[in-house]
């Protein structure tokens, strides 16, 4: 039985997600045992390694100028905060919750394109942007003394991804993604290497902590590889929504290897956040379609 392109685009959105949700619960393991500086320290030297090795492979290296387009390193600032923001916060709050907040990133970006790329935002868009944000804040729900650190935390990486992902659209076209890609693991390990006293020293690392980064950093190779080849196979408008399925992986991990059992109004945030997500993706795809209606329509009157 042959699948559609669609069919196979979700399956590799489902790979993209499980990978990226079982990369975030083995750095989950080890923060306890050394700080987040540390753990993307070695992540990035992993992912450095094996992103180059590819990168050369197909032939996408290019003159590590590029690295000085202003578009190129906003992204790279955003991915170090968005990494370093995350893994600290994943060992303070349930992984399923980490996750439902993240999912809010699609909310952001669109806010994001309309405010500073100027994009179109109509008032539906901009009402499921404004329930989408309530939703996360009815994950977080911030007591009398205002939002913990770990809520702080991943809101801000979810805020800095969205940025990143809008950084992205600027970057050239002529720059090969995966030179982006391996400029972004170099720096992060950097970053990574910078920030190590800082946040409490260098700690011994153990056998098994080093076989989980490294097994972390195949993950996220994975995921983003997965997710480039979904995006590329099927229609974006059918393939988006599956990256939803990152807070199913992340419940059922949290569950099964930590313990943790999202409550009740955890679930709802999640529900109403991925309902907004759902939604925004729906009405841009209905936007796109009628301008290409619109373009096709005006190409063929005569002139």
């Amino acid at each position: 039985m042959q699948l559609t392109k669609n069919t196979q685009g979700a399956l590799l959105m489902a790979a993209s997600m499980a990978g990226f949700s079982c990369s975030d619960a083995l750095s989950k393991t080890v923060i306890a045992n050394m700080n987040a500086g540390q753990i993307i320290f070695i992540r990035g030297l992993f992912t450095t390694f094996f992103v180059f090795l590819l990168a050369q492979r197909m032939g996408a290296l290019r003159s590590w100028k590029v690295v000085l387009q202003p578009m190129i390193a906003l992204r790279i600032a955003c991915e170090a905060i968005a990494a370093a923001t995350y893994i600290t916060a994943l060992g303070m709050m349930p992984i399923a919750n980490a996750s439902a907040i993240q999912q809010a990133v699609p909310l952001a970006v669109t806010f994001g394109a309309m405010v500073f790329l100027k994009e179109p935002v109509g008032w539906r868009r901009w009402t499921a942007i404004l329930v989408g944000f309530a939703g996360v804040l009815i994950i977080i729900r911030p007591g009398p003394d205002g939002f913990t650190l770990a809520a702080l935390l991943v809101t801000a990486c979810m805020f800095t991804t969205a940025a990143r992902d809008l950084a992205t659209r600027c970057i050239d076209k002529t720059v090969p993604s995966l030179m982006v890609t391996v400029c972004t693991a170099i720096s992060i390990s950097i970053f990574g290497a910078l920030c190590i006293v800082p946040l409490g020293g260098w700690q011994p690392v153990g056998t098994a902590s080093l076989v989980q980064i490294f097994l972390a950093s195949i993950l996220v190779l994975v995921g983003y590889q997965s997710i480039i080849l979904a995006m590329r196979i099927g229609e974006i408008s059918f393939i988006a929504p599956f990256r939803y399925l990152s807070l199913i992986w992340s419940a059922l991990l949290g569950l099964i290897v930590f313990g943790e059992m999202p409550d009740g109004w955890s679930i709802v945030g999640a529900a109403i956040v991925i309902a907004s997500g759902i939604y925004t993706f729906y009405r841009e795809n209905k936007r796109r379609t009628a301008e290409r209606i619109a373009q096709e329509a005006e190409a063929r009157v005569p002139a």
